[in-house]
């Protein structure tokens, strides 16, 4: 007969299992950023004169027209959709993409800190780079609690369950 294994129970949760309310508010968090990220594809098609209209709107120095400028600003463009659409991915299956949900918030948590050198570095208001980064930095945080919640939390309690007396 075997031993019983002192091994900590596995945190993923069997398939037939509902998802806990910490796991559902993950997804929504998630679904939220990935499908406000997805708008940043329509940046990277929008009209340079609009590039050009947002950043005086926002106070910046005159958008200066250049090719690789609105390269930059489209590839990057580009980029943000593209992490939008792999938030949406990782959604559909939480238990199985779980494992990478550690790697995203902390590299989200050090890309707010590397935004704060790097907008520092180019003049850019304080506004923006305390805004920016600042924000980065807290959603990273906030996956890594969602996340740790999700996992040492029991499932969701149910109001439609009837609690055995």
């Amino acid at each position: 007969m075997p031993e019983p294994s002192n091994a900590p129970a596995s945190p993923i949760r069997s398939r037939d299992a509902e998802p806990s309310i910490h796991e559902r508010r993950l997804v929504l968090l998630l679904r939220g950023v990935g499908s406000i990220t997805l708008l940043a594809f329509a940046a990277a098609v929008m009209p340079e004169k609009w590039m050009v209209e947002a950043a005086e709107a926002l106070g910046f120095e005159t958008f200066p027209y250049s090719p690789l400028t609105f390269y930059l600003a489209r590839k990057l463009s580009l980029l943000y959709g593209f992490v939008g659409v792999a938030l949406l991915f990782v959604t559909i299956d939480l238990d199985r993409y779980r494992p990478l949900f550690r790697y995203l918030a902390w590299g989200t948590m050090a890309i707010g800190v590397l935004q704060l050198v790097v907008d520092a570095q180019s003049s850019l208001p304080s506004w923006w780079t305390l805004g920016e980064s600042t924000s980065t930095f807290l959603g990273g945080l906030l996956i890594v609690w969602m996340n740790r919640m999700a996992l040492t939390a029991g499932p969701a309690f149910d109001a439609d369950q009837k609690i055995n007396a």
